[in-house]
């Protein structure tokens, strides 16, 4: 069964301690936290004072999504924060086997994430070194943006590359997903799935979590 992952970049920023708390209470076990340079892409968004200031408030998996143009500086400072997972892009500037040899070295999970435009076998060189894999189904940057199906096509083709390999490496997802595609992509394979506005943006956030897990059930 597919683990949906809410994204506290749709949660309501004048509150965040209350909608951890809340999406927590809803039945969240992951929590997904987006960090944003104003160069990768252009937004901004928290820090890792964020992190260390929720992280007290919640026994969720603080799932940390560096979408950084040099995230290798900042890894240590994320991890000491709280951080159970940290994801760095594979289009970053950094030497992506030291970003993963960092966050391993800091006792943590290691994640490596392609954008849309991206090959799936930009992975294929890290595939023995991760915990799990972030495949972006929209463009990073902005919540909000409906699903690029097309995107969904890569999960088969990174999971047949692990099993090739002897390897079982989960595939999480990250875009656009709501009530109407959690079936469909979970019936390509993904293994979580980030999940903001359809459930930050729900007037039930429990009942939106609900919905979106056993329609990801459903099509198993």
């Amino acid at each position: 069964m597919a683990i949906i992952a809410p994204s506290l970049l749709s949660a309501d920023f004048t509150k965040m301690g209350d909608e951890v708390r809340e999406i927590q209470n809803a039945g969240a076990k992951v929590l997904h936290i987006d960090i944003m340079d104003g160069h990768f892409v252009p937004n901004l968004t928290f820090g890792y004072t964020m992190v260390k200031a929720l992280r007290p408030l919640s026994s969720m998996v603080f799932d940390v999504h560096l979408m950084m143009t040099h995230p290798l500086s900042y890894i240590e400072n994320f991890a000491k924060a709280g951080s159970d997972v940290i994801t760095v892009h594979v289009e970053c500037d950094d030497d992506l086997k030291a970003c993963v040899d960092k966050i391993h070295e800091c006792g943590i999970k290691a994640g490596l994430s392609v954008k849309p435009k991206t090959s799936p076998e930009a992975l294929f060189p890290y595939l023995d070194t991760l915990d799990h894999i972030l495949v972006m189904t929209v463009e990073p940057g902005f919540g909000g943006q409906s699903m690029m199906p097309e995107c969904l096509d890569k999960i088969a083709v990174i999971k047949a590359a692990c099993q090739a390999r002897g390897l079982t490496v989960p595939v999480m997802i990250d875009g656009g997903v709501n009530a109407g595609n959690v079936g469909r992509a979970a019936q390509a394979g993904a293994d979580m799935m980030v999940a903001g506005n359809a459930v930050f943006g729900a007037p039930d956030r429990a009942a939106a979590l609900r919905a979106l897990t056993e329609g990801a059930a459903t099509a198993d």
